[in-house]
């Protein structure tokens, strides 16, 4: 990856970040007291910095009218303009974030105060099925949220569970206001790929009564988006011995037999099995085989993918203040996402295996080690049409007390339930299949990809049924926690802090499949002409596709109704509950005529998981078991902010945390097995440790105007361990598995029971805590309105921020050995973003653009490939707006100018293979605002 060098002037500088919320906040004191703003965009990114200059730690965040304003499709998208934090796509939109390098699964994300997850449904090469714990911001629309904010490094107070960044969402509620407010908002988007229109809109109400002691606020979000998503991919590129072709420009190859005619292949293209090959003269007095060793495309194949997208989210937020020294808040936030997709794609079967039917090649071209065009005579092609039928239904509840007793003494309890449920109960797909057709692809372009089908793909007779797939499936996470936390200020300069929480989670998720299996299912595609149907694409040549009618065929032979079976190894569950306490110190002093300010604390947190999953799922022997482990552990935190020079501020942070093992990695869903004197076992890992780390950080920020801000922010992050899948020993006894599993494995094998005594060494192929290694780097932010000058230029301004991080971590190979050091997977070394704003009392307007480089997705690659990952971005996006009167206002956003395209690949940076590249057109949006107050 290109590596940045730091200049020694640019070290000399000060951080800056983002607005750093909408709420004042004493130093080291996660509780937040909300100030709402309300006025121009100028005017909340000064409040923010202003609310920055109080901070101890590393915090960033976005006010509630940067969201109201940035043109952004939801939080995700929000959250990409603050410095660090980089997006993961799908279907056009963001979905998960990765904040400094660490992606969604190191990221705790807290709604109102309260830790939890939302799970959506994407397609396979975005991950699918949201199993793990990341969060799924794509869930939520940003009108329904006041504040976004990012906490880079930890205080005790703040609960375990990240090594990324803590990130609050946090809801409006009524005494954020001063009184009665009426907003409403209204638009229609349009996108010039899908070439269709949607909706949207959103209103909140909400008022004071009782002279200040009661307040009501509710608000309404709903939008529809229809978004083409097309493209092509090649489902990885393979050099397995089964990819092998029957003939190359007529000269018999491999294994399949010799040949004596035709043009021989280019030696250097094709390895020779044996010998000689044709001479100069194209004259043979013996066989020569060639073996194709060179990387070919497992599945060469055009997608087209439309998405449709219904949100509707609201919450209700009822508070108190029966006296002076107590409020009690009540608050509910409620989203349900809608969402269908059908996948079709045309393409050719080389993947190695059952479906491939060799094939004589009859002109290619090889660069490197890879075969980047072929013609290809007799082989099998595919049309498949899939769809997807998927919702996430989320709610929240959440009681808050503040309790003051004493001018410096207080409370704040919290109790509350959130549930996340994604169903996705239609996933079915048919496909069809053409056999001895000619197909050509050309990956000479990459950036063009083209296919070429000769005209028998284009007739119905050439098609038969390959199979038939239907496989529902549902994801829940729910999560109960309360919390307890008590404040005293021993004087003026130290404030003492004790807590207790608590916190029961809950996951589990399942999957069916035809009990027939996915086979043909009797289906005789030629049968009824209504069977296949076109597909105008408009990929490729234009000419439409022909695709299975997967609605009527699945109607007309009862498919939906058929017999299901559980996919044991999809089906599984997971359970913590967890206990923390926390002591912290907040101070406040001068050294000399330096301000101090700071916290010191520690954390102590138990958590005993139960997982329970299927033991030998793919046999006639499985049986459903759950293992226990418990883990705790005492974490440290320091944050320090000086002040040696006036609106010069140096801060240090200090902190140890730990992240959760992925949920599918320690769940017992393992085959035990014996192989003659071999004992396996192979799956998860039901006892696998979080990974913990050491955080560093160190900024300076140099307030050198007013509403003026530049700075730079060092960091680094010593991770303990790294978990993996590789091949260990391990005595039996300590995977928490059944004895009783082992014993069986021997008996199945007709091995001795004493050979499976659960006291011996096991070889042990799951996820273990592999070697750590470090992650280091640094940001740079600037923001400044343009004040300064004449005229028209006064009303200009500029926020920008950039992000470089590295990191070197030992992958291992299956064996447990050291393979290679390579880069943490997600991680962008580069990430930058910035906008550039106009704002008068009529008019206002902004350009942003947000960049992140390519990143691995696979440092181990399979099948040959060295590794595999995802190409860098630059999204640009405006918005425009101008006040009509006091409360109307019209809008105009643009959304990903650039028309940036996903684009995944397979091999090396210095060769690499195109793996999924797909667009998803410009978005534009026309609104209407009201606001009344």
């Amino acid at each position: 990856m290109r590596k940045f060098a730091l200049n020694p002037i640019v070290l000399a500088m000060a951080v800056a970040a983002l607005p750093a919320g909408v709420y004042a906040q004493e130093a080291g004191d996660e509780t937040v007291e909300e100030v709402l703003v309300t006025g121009s965009f100028r005017d909340s990114l000064a409040n923010a910095m202003n609310i920055k200059k109080s901070q101890t730690g590393f915090v960033d965040a976005i006010v509630a009218s940067d969201i109201a304003e940035f043109p952004d499709n939801n939080l995700a998208e929000s959250l990409q303009r603050v410095p660090g934090v980089a997006i993961q796509r799908s279907g056009g939109e963001g979905r998960g974030i990765t904040v400094r390098g660490l992606g969604p699964t190191f990221t705790t994300v807290r709604l109102n105060g309260m830790e939890t997850v939302s799970t959506t449904g994407g397609t396979d090469a975005v991950g699918g099925n949201n199993r793990g714990r990341g969060f799924d911001f794509n869930t939520f629309s940003s009108d329904l949220f006041s504040s976004l904010t990012v906490r880079k490094t930890n205080s005790a107070e703040i609960q375990e569970g990240s090594l990324g960044a803590t990130v609050d969402l946090k809801a409006a509620q009524p005494f954020d206001y001063e009184g009665f407010v009426f907003t409403a908002a209204g638009q229609l988007g349009y996108n010039d790929l899908s070439e269709k229109t949607d909706p949207g809109g959103s209103f909140l109400v909400s008022n004071i009564f009782a002279d200040g002691k009661f307040g009501a606020l509710f608000s309404l979000s709903y939008s529809e988006r229809d978004v083409k998503d097309e493209g092509s991919s090649t489902v990885r590129w393979s050099n397995q011995h089964s990819n092998r072709f029957k003939t190359v420009k007529g000269q018999t190859v491999g294994a399949l037999g010799a040949g004596v005619v035709g043009v021989a292949p280019n030696p250097n293209d094709f390895d020779v099995v044996n010998g000689p090959c044709l001479d100069t003269d194209n004259n043979a007095s013996t066989a020569c085989t060639y073996d194709n060793r060179k990387f070919a495309p497992r599945i060469p194949r055009y997608d087209s993918f439309e998405h449709t997208m219904e949100r509707l989210g609201s919450s209700l937020s009822l508070q108190f203040r029966p006296t002076d020294t107590t409020e009690i808040s009540v608050d509910g936030l409620w989203a349900k996402f809608d969402a269908t997709r059908q996948e079709v794609f045309l393409q050719a079967s080389m993947n190695p295996g059952t479906n491939v039917t060799g094939g004589n090649l009859l002109d290619y071209e090889v660069r490197g080690n890879t075969l980047v065009y072929a013609d290809i005579e007799g082989t099998r092609l595919l049309s498949e049409n899939r769809f997807d039928d998927m919702s996430t239904d989320f709610s929240q509840g959440t009681i808050t007390l503040k309790q003051d007793f004493t001018d410096s003494f207080r409370m704040k309890a919290l109790v509350g339930t959130t549930k996340s449920d994604y169903d996705n109960p239609i996933q079915n797909t048919v496909i069809m299949e053409a056999n001895n057709q000619r197909f050509t692809y050309d990956y000479r372009d990459y950036d063009n990809p083209k296919l070429i089908f000769d005209e028998t793909a284009y007739a119905k007779t050439s098609w038969k049924t390959n199979g038939v797939r239907q496989r529902p499936q549902s994801t829940v996470n729910e999560n109960d926690a309360a919390s307890l936390a008590f404040e005293y200020d021993f004087n003026d300069h130290l404030k003492f802090k004790i807590g207790a929480d608590y916190k029961d989670f809950s996951f589990n998720t399942n999957q069916f499949v035809l009990t027939a299996g996915e086979g043909v299912n009797g289906v005789d595609i030629l049968s009824n002409p209504d069977f296949i149907v076109e597909y105008d694409s408009g990929l490729g040549d234009g000419q439409p596709w022909l695709i299975p009618n997967r609605g009527l065929i699945m109607d007309s032979y009862k498919l939906f109704d058929a017999a299901m079976t559980p996919n044991y190894g999809s089906t599984y569950e997971v359970g913590e509950e967890t206990t923390g306490a926390y002591v912290q110190a907040d101070f406040n002093f001068d050294i000399g005529s330096v301000p101090v300010r700071g916290d010191i604390g520690v954390r102590r947190f138990d958590t005993d998981q139960t997982s329970s999953g299927w033991l030998n799922a793919n046999t006639a022997n499985r049986s459903y078991i759950t293992v226990e482990h418990d883990y705790s552990d005492t974490l440290p935190a320091l944050n320090l902010s000086v002040e040696p020079i006036s609106d010069l501020f140096v801060r240090a942070s200090y902190s140890e945390g730990i992240s959760r093992a992925g949920l599918g990695s320690i769940v017992p869903a393992v085959n035990v097995s014996v192989a003659g004197t071999n004992r396996t076992i192979t799956g998860a890992n039901p006892i696998l440790e979080p990974t913990k780390a050491k955080s560093y950080d160190l900024g300076v920020e140099w307030y050198f105007a007013e509403e003026g801000l530049l700075g730079l922010t060092l960091f680094k992050k010593e991770i303990e361990s790294h978990v993996q899948t590789v091949r260990t020993q391990v005595n039996y006894l300590d995977t928490g598995l059944p004895a009783e599993a082992a014993v069986n494995a021997c008996a199945s094998a007709g091995r001795p029971v004493t050979e499976c005594n659960t006291s011996v060494d096991w070889s042990f192929s799951a996820p273990v805590n592999g070697p750590g290694g470090d992650l280091d780097g640094y940001e740079i932010s600037y923001q400044q309105p343009f004040t300064f000058l004449p005229g028209f230029w006064s009303n200009f301004g500029f926020i920008g921020s950039f992000t470089h991080v590295e990191s070197d971590l030992d992958y291992l190979n299956a064996a447990g050995l050291f393979q290679k050091t390579r880069p943490l997977v997600g991680l962008s070394d580069e990430t930058y973003a910035a906008t550039i704003y106009y704002e008068n009392d009529k008019f206002n307007g902004r350009v942003s653009l947000a960049n992140r480089s390519s990143y691995l997705t696979t440092p181990v690659g399979r099948e040959g490939n060295d590794e595999e990952g995802t190409n860098s971005t630059t999204n640009i996006d405006a918005s425009f707006g101008y006040q009509v009167s006091d409360r109307w206002k019209v809008t105009l956003e643009a959304l990903n100018l650039t028309d940036e395209v996903d684009d995944q690949w397979v091999g090396s940076e210095s060769e690499q293979r195109l793996s999924y590249y797909h667009a998803t057109g410009r978005q534009f949006n026309l609104g209407v605002q009201y606001k009344f107050n």
